[in-house]
């Protein structure tokens, strides 16, 4: 944090915000710089500039970086989430719409955990079966199933 960001407080006071540069975001977010320029490219982020046009970070930006990476750690595709964050922009009118994407999401993501839940068993029969007859091998390429 190097820098404070001055904002107009409701009752017409200044504010001032602690700030952070792009690299302290992504290093504390661990995100790469390049993935943050690319966020506010595609209209995800609105990064405010210092005087001398260097990007500064505000908590409620880095808050917003946080809940995107865990968007995309949810696989998440980057159109939807810029959907969302459209919907967010447009005003508290969209909320149904926001917690319908949301909603679906989660969905898809419960329907992934079934299958891979499914697969891991099978995975664990498997090692189970072999651990019993063969003991723990690593590289086995028997071939056979």
């Amino acid at each position: 944090m190097t820098s404070p960001l001055t904002t107009d407080h409701d009752d017409g006071d200044l504010l001032v915000e602690p700030t952070w540069t792009i690299a302290e975001v992504a290093e504390r977010v661990g995100i790469t710089a390049h993935t943050l320029r690319y966020y506010e490219r595609i209209g995800l982020l609105a990064i405010g500039r210092d005087e001398a046009g260097r990007r500064r970070y505000a908590e409620r930006d880095i808050n917003r970086v946080h809940f995107i990476t865990r968007l995309r750690a949810a696989d998440m595709p980057i159109g939807q989430i810029q959907r969302y964050f459209r919907l967010v922009a447009a005003g508290p009118h969209t909320e149904p719409e926001r917690l319908a994407l949301l909603e679906g999401h989660r969905d898809e993501i419960k329907s992934r955990l079934v299958s891979l839940e499914s697969a891991l068993a099978t995975i664990e029969f498997k090692i189970a079966h072999y651990g019993g007859t063969l003991g723990s091998r690593d590289g086995d390429c028997s071939g056979s199933s």
